[in-house]
C-alpha cells in the first residue's frame, strides 16, 4: 500500500430554510511510520482558490495503519458561495519526509452534492463511522456504500460485545433520499454516482466496546468489509491514570508549573491521578489545606475531582509531605496506612500510603493505591511486602482490578524490581504498553536474562497492576517533558490508559 491512500470522499448539499449548507468529508489511511504526523487535505472548489483541511486522527487499523478524518461545512451567503465541484489531493507528512495521493497528478474530483464516493478497490465500506462511544450512549448508526454493479441485495451487520464469544445480526435497510423522491421510483439510486446506501442502527446496551463488520449480499455471492482485516471497533472512552511525584514544592515557577499540572490533566482526560511528594506547610504540625499542592492542582481542573491526600512525615523542614488520589469518580472505601516499620512523622523513612476504591462505568469496581516507599536500603521490601498484604486483603470477586501507583524508588531491572517479578503478583503496566515482548520475558516466562534487558531502564514510578485483573492496559505515555507540558518535577509523569479485558 501506498504510504497514504484515500478511502472515501462525501460531498452533499442541504438547504435548510432557503439556507443552503455544503458538506465535504473525506476518510484517509496512512502507513504508521512515524509517531508525529500531519495529514491534509488540499482541495479548490469551483472559485479555484486552493485551501487546506488538517485531518484528525480517527482510528488504528492493526498495528502499522491508522485511519484519519476530515470533515468541512461551509454555509452560503450573499458573499461566499458554496464550493460546489471540488478537487483535492491527500498530503502526509511525517519524519521531515512528505507523500501525496493526488490521483497519480491528476487530483481527484468530487462533483457537488454527488454524495459519497469509494476510491481505491473498496467496492464496499463502512462510512461514517464514529470512533467513541459516550457516556450514555446504547447504540451505533452504520451507514453501508456499496457500488450500484454489485446490485447488492440484502446487508448484514455482524456484530460483537465478548470479542466474538456471542455473535449478533442486524439487517440494513436501502436508504431512500431526496434523489429518489424526485425520480419517483422506489428502485432508483439513492446517490446519481453509481453508489448505493443502506443504514442500520446496532443496539447493544451498557456495553464498553463493539466490534463489527458487514456482509453485502448479490448476484449470488457474499461481500464483506472488516476494515482491513480488523474489524470496526468502537468503544467508550478508556480509562485513564496518571502518575507524578509533585517534588514536595521544590521546584522554581512552581505556582506556574501546579497549573501546567491541571492542564494536562485536562487535556489528557486523566480519569484518576496519584501523586507523591504531595506538600503544604507544616505549621506546627498541623498543616495548611489551603497550601496543599494536591488541592490547588484540583481547583484549578475544569471540574474539580473527588480528592482523597494523607501525609506521612516532615519534608524538607516545613511541609507535612504525602500522597494522593483525584478521581473523576466517586471515592469508597478510603484507608491510609503506614507501610513502613517507622511512624515518627520526624522521620523521612516514615511511608504511607493512600487507597480508595472506586465504581468504573462499564468497568466496576476498582482498588486503586497511591504509594511513595523508601530505597531498597531504607526499606523498601518490608514496606512492599505490607502493600501487597493489605491490597490482597481488599480484593475480592467483585474487585475488578487493583492498581499499585507511584514513586517506588526502585529502578526497573534492580534488586527490588526482581522482588516484585518474583512475588508473581503485580505487573509493570507500562512495560506491557511498551514493550510487550520483553514484558512476556520477564512477567510471563520469567526469562534467566531479563534484568540485562532493563539496563537502561531508570524509571522508578510505575503502575504495578494485580496479574488477575480484569482490566488490559492500551497505551502508556511520558507526560512533563520538555516537548509537552515541560518539566514541572524532579520526575516524569506517566499516562496509562486501560479497556476491559
Amino acid at each position: 500500500m501506498a504510504n497514504i491512500q484515500l478511502l472515501s470522499v462525501e460531498n452533499v448539499i442541504s438547504r435548510k430554510k432557503k439556507t443552503a449548507q455544503q458538506k465535504l468529508s473525506f476518510f484517509v489511511r496512512v502507513e504508521n511510520v512515524g509517531f508525529n504526523k500531519e495529514v491534509d487535505i488540499v482541495w479548490a472548489g469551483e472559485d479555484g482558490a486552493w485551501q487546506t483541511l488538517a485531518a484528525r486522527f480517527h482510528s488504528k487499523q492493526g498495528e502499522s495503519r491508522e485511519l484519519w478524518f476530515v470533515e468541512f461545512k461551509q454555509t452560503q451567503t450573499a458573499k461566499k458561495p458554496l464550493p460546489g465541484t471540488i478537487q483535492f489531493g491527500l498530503r502526509y507528512r511525517v519524519n521531515s519526509e512528505e507523500f501525496w495521493d493526488n490521483n497519480n497528478g491528476w487530483n481527484y474530483t468530487s462533483e457537488a452534492d454527488s454524495g459519497v464516493k469509494l476510491a481505491g478497490n473498496n467496492p464496499v465500506m463502512a462510512v461514517g463511522f464514529a470512533d467513541r462511544l459516550t457516556d450514555a450512549q446504547k447504540s451505533i448508526p452504520v451507514t453501508v456504500a456499496a457500488e450500484q454493479s454489485l446490485a447488492v441485495e440484502k446487508v448484514i451487520i455482524h456484530w460483537t460485545t465478548d470479542n466474538w464469544l456471542h455473535t449478533f445480526k442486524t439487517p440494513c435497510f436501502f436508504k431512500k433520499d431526496h434523489w429518489q423522491k424526485t425520480a419517483g421510483s422506489a428502485a432508483a439510486n439513492p446517490n446519481p454516482f453509481g453508489i448505493q446506501i443502506w443504514t442500520g442502527r446496532v443496539k447493544f446496551g451498557d456495553a464498553f466496546r463493539v466490534q463489527y463488520c458487514i456482509a453485502c449480499e448479490g448476484k449470488g455471492q457474499t461481500l464483506w468489509d472488516n476494515n482491513g482485516g480488523h474489524n470496526y471497533v468502537i468503544s467508550r472512552k478508556p480509562l485513564a491514570v496518571m502518575i507524578l511525584n509533585l517534588h514536595c514544592y521544590q521546584e522554581d515557577n512552581q505556582d506556574y508549573k501546579l497549573s501546567q499540572i491541571a492542564r494536562a490533566i485536562n487535556d489528557k482526560e486523566a480519569d484518576i491521578v496519584c501523586f507523591q511528594e504531595v506538600a503544604e506547610h507544616w505549621n506546627n504540625g498541623a498543616g495548611d489545606w489551603d497550601s496543599n499542592s494536591a488541592k490547588i492542582i484540583n481547583d484549578r481542573l475544569s471540574r474539580p475531582y473527588h480528592l482523597y491526600t494523607d501525609w506521612s512525615h516532615l519534608g524538607f523542614d516545613k511541609y507535612r509531605e504525602g500522597v494522593a488520589i483525584l478521581s473523576r469518580f466517586k471515592l469508597a472505601g478510603q484507608e491510609s496506612r503506614y507501610v513502613s516499620d517507622s511512624h515518627d512523622a520526624y522521620s523521612i523513612h516514615s511511608r504511607k500510603v493512600v487507597m480508595t476504591q472506586m465504581q468504573l462505568p462499564y468497568l466496576g469496581l476498582i482498588n486503586v493505591f497511591s504509594a511513595h516507599l523508601s530505597w531498597i536500603e531504607d526499606g523498601f521490601k518490608e514496606q512492599f511486602n505490607r502493600l501487597s498484604e493489605w491490597a490482597e486483603s481488599r480484593r475480592s470477586d467483585e474487585i475488578k482490578a487493583t492498581l499499585l501507583c507511584g514513586d517506588f524508588n526502585i529502578a526497573a531491572g534492580s534488586e527490588g524490581y526482581r522482588l516484585v517479578v518474583d512475588a508473581h503478583q503485580y505487573e509493570d503496566q507500562f512495560l506491557a504498553a511498551n514493550s510487550p515482548g520483553l514484558f512476556d520475558k520477564i512477567f510471563k516466562v520469567n526469562d534467566l536474562h531479563w534484568q540485562d534487558y532493563l539496563a537502561d531502564d531508570y524509571r522508578i514510578d510505575f503502575i504495578f497492576m494485580h496479574k488477575d485483573s480484569e482490566l488490559k492496559v492500551t497505551s502508556g505515555d511520558i507526560l512533563f517533558t520538555d516537548g509537552d507540558y515541560g518539566r514541572v518535577s524532579d520526575h516524569c509523569g506517566y499516562l496509562m490508559t486501560f479497556e476491559p479485558e
